[in-house]
């Protein structure tokens, strides 16, 4: 997690659109930006980093920039260029003059950024540590170290952005019912955009394990559109990867798809590919450089996950003839394990 840089005065329709609730404006700040010689001409963009949606622009000038305004409360806000898919920065927006640093992507000079800070501080500390460390156990207990870092901080700053910061980061590490309880308990929270989403994420994922039906979608590219219900309930048992070409775990779990489709194909067994948050043509040349010899449902993108809650890939689900999830989120010899026993009951 890192916090950087700012916002401007046309902030109310921001505050609005993120569902914060906005107090009467009566701080000032000031954010200052260095800038570069090779940003000369460019647009630097103030936004609302829960909405993503822009709140000022300035066209870069001289050393610095500075975005200034009048504020209620704090604010989760970022920083970009025009052509930049994603923000360089995070920052919490507050009352008094902040400083962004490029060196390390850290805002100072104000309460909670430069609290933010120390919590960076002790993040680096525990990298540090984790990259020291000699066995997968005590790498294991660092990683959650850090996870109850930031429990412990986003409770300590549940009511501001920094603790919406820190959510973001300790949603990995919160079971469902967990992360659930937190959301319905603090309101304020919970009017955050993607804090609605990682809840509506966890419910999805409930309510599509093991034991629970299928949901169909539907994917139009190129003029065609398929549905999951093309490959599933068909009188037989599908392994539907979702995957995407550029990640690494999809693409060493595709020899195991490929060992379970050669050995259960012709006793009932299909697979089935939803490309998912990847370009198509890269999909197309992966499919033709892995050889995969199952059908793919190209450029779904967020539809899928949306829908049954992934969060990370791949996600490989075996569901049975009528449409019962019979496994999800296994790999290697445990999905081995599942395929088998289901093919053995068939």
């Amino acid at each position: 997690m890192k916090l950087n840089v700012s916002l401007t005065a046309a902030l109310t329709a921001a505050l609005l659109g993120s569902g914060v609730a906005m107090a009467d404006a009566t701080e000032k700040y000031k954010v200052i930006v260095p800038v570069t010689a090779d940003q000369q001409g460019d647009t630097l963009f103030l936004i609302n980093y829960d909405t993503a949606q822009p709140i000022d622009s300035i066209c870069v000038s001289g050393e610095k920039v500075e975005f200034t305004g009048v504020i209620g409360e704090p604010l989760p806000a970022g920083l970009k260029m025009k052509n930049e898919r994603r923000p360089r920065a995070q920052f919490v927006l507050e009352g008094g003059s902040m400083v962004f640093r490029p060196a390390d992507g850290s805002v100072a000079g104000s309460m909670l950024n430069d609290r933010n800070n120390e919590l960076q501080s002790q993040e680096m500390e525990l990298l540090s540590r984790f990259k020291a460390a000699a066995t997968e156990a005590e790498q294991s207990a660092i990683y959650n170290e850090f996870g109850s870092l930031m429990k412990q901080a986003m409770q300590e700053n549940i009511d501001n952005p920094l603790g919406y910061f820190c959510f973001l980061e300790a949603q990995q590490f919160m079971e469902p019912e967990e992360l659930l309880s937190v959301v319905k308990k603090n309101p304020r929270l919970a009017a955050y955009r993607r804090v609605a989403k990682a809840a509506e994420a966890v419910n999805n994922r409930l309510q599509t394990q093991p034991g629970k039906k299928y949901r169909d979608f539907e994917v139009t590219y190129d003029g065609k559109t398929k549905r999951l219900s093309d490959y599933v309930g068909k009188d037989k048992y599908v392994l539907v990867d979702f995957w995407a070409s550029w990640c690494g775990p999809c693409v060493r779990q595709l020899p195991v798809l490929k060992d379970l489709y050669n050995q259960y194909k012709d006793k009932g067994l299909e697979v089935v590919g939803v490309a998912v948050w990847d370009d198509p043509a890269d999909t197309r040349e992966a499919i033709v450089d892995h050889a995969l010899p199952w059908d793919v449902i190209l450029d779904a993108q967020a539809v899928p996950t949306d829908l049954y809650g992934i969060t990370g890939i791949p996600c490989i689900m075996l569901i049975g003839p009528d449409g019962t999830i019979l496994s999800r989120d296994k790999q290697d010899d445990e999905l081995r394990a599942d395929v088998a026993a289901a093919m053995q009951n068939k």
